[in-house]
C-alpha cells in the first residue's frame, strides 16, 4: 500500500530524490530504482507485517518535459495470509501526471493499483478480493500538501466498501545540515463501515547520509482495536511506534 510521498517508509523514494535534486538539470527520460528494508511496514497507520520488518523496493519512469509519470513497488507483507488467506507480497502499480498550477503550487494526479496476486480472501467468510485500485489528486504548496484518495473498488478486502476515501494532510519541512522533518495526519473513512473508520498521524525525520538515506518516524492512530487485531496474536496493527527505514535510491 504505498504512499507517493517519501515520508512513509521511503517507498516512493524517487519522488523524495527529485525534490533533493530539483536544482539539478534533468534528462527528458528518467529512470530511476529504490530498495529499502523497514522495522514495520505501516500503511495508513496500519501494520501489513504484524509488527515485524519488510523488505520493499521498486521502478520508476519519469517523462521530466510533460510530468508524466509509471512505476512498480513490491513489499514483504503478512496480513493477507494472516487474514486466512495466502500470498505474502504486496506489488503496486501506478501511472499519474504532475507538474506546477502555479510558480508556487504543484499538483499530482494519478492511478494506483494495489496487487495482491492469489491472496484467496474471496474463500473466507467476511472477505472480499484484497487487490484494491484507487485515484488520488495532491496539491501542493512549499513544503505541505494535501492529498486526497479514493478507492473505485472495495479497499483491501473490506466488503462493500468501494468509494471509500483518504484525507492526507503534511509537511516534509528542511531542517538544515541534511535533515527534514516529516509530519503527516490522514482520515480513513470506510464506506459502509464506520468501524474500520480511523485517523492515523506521524512525526519523523529523515536524512541522505549518501550511501544511504535513514528514516525515524513514531507513527501511530486511533483504529478499532478490534477491527485491526491481528487474528494471529490479537495485537493491535495500529498501535503507536517508532519506525525505522534505511533505503537507497539509485
Amino acid at each position: 500500500m504505498n504512499n507517493i510521498v517519501f515520508a512513509i517508509a521511503a517507498t516512493f523514494a524517487t519522488f523524495s530524490s527529485g525534490l533533493l535534486h530539483a536544482q539539478e538539470a534533468k534528462p527528458d527520460h528518467e529512470v530511476s530504482f529504490n530498495v529499502a528494508g523497514v522495522s514495520d511496514y505501516r500503511y495508513r497507520g496500519i501494520s501489513q507485517t504484524r509488527l515485524k520488518p519488510a523488505l520493499q523496493g521498486g521502478a520508476d519512469y519519469v517523462n521530466n518535459p510533460t510530468g508524466l509519470y509509471a512505476g512498480a513497488w513490491a513489499s514483504t507483507i503478512k496480513w493477507t495470509k494472516d487474514a486466512g488467506g495466502s500470498g505474502d507480497v504486496e506489488v503496486d502499480l501506478y501511472a499519474g501526471k504532475r507538474g506546477q498550477l502555479t510558480d508556487d503550487i504543484g499538483y499530482d494526479a494519478g492511478v494506483l493499483a494495489y496487487v495482491y496476486a492469489d491472496n484467496g480472501l474471496t474463500h473466507v467468510a467476511g472477505f472480499a478480493d484484497a487487490d484494491t485500485q484507487e485515484v488520488y489528486g495532491q496539491l501542493s504548496y512549499g513544503p505541505a500538501y494535501i492529498k486526497y484518495s479514493h478507492a473505485v473498488s472495495n479497499l483491501f478486502g473490506i466488503v462493500n466498501s468501494k468509494n471509500s476515501g483518504y484525507l492526507d494532510l503534511g509537511a516534509n519541512i528542511d531542517l538544515a545540515n541534511g535533515w527534514t522533518g516529516n509530519l503527516h495526519a490522514g482520515h480513513q473513512k470506510v464506506k459502509n463501515n464506520d468501524a474500520a473508520s480511523y485517523t492515523d498521524w506521524k512525526v519523523g525525520v529523515m536524512r541522505d547520509f549518501g550511501v544511504l538515506t535513514g528514516a525515524l518516524a513514531v507513527i501511530g492512530s486511533n483504529a478499532g482495536k478490534t477491527a485491526y487485531a491481528s487474528p494471529v496474536n490479537g495485537k493491535f496493527m495500529g498501535k503507536t511506534a517508532l519506525i525505522l527505514t534505511v533505503s537507497k535510491v539509485f
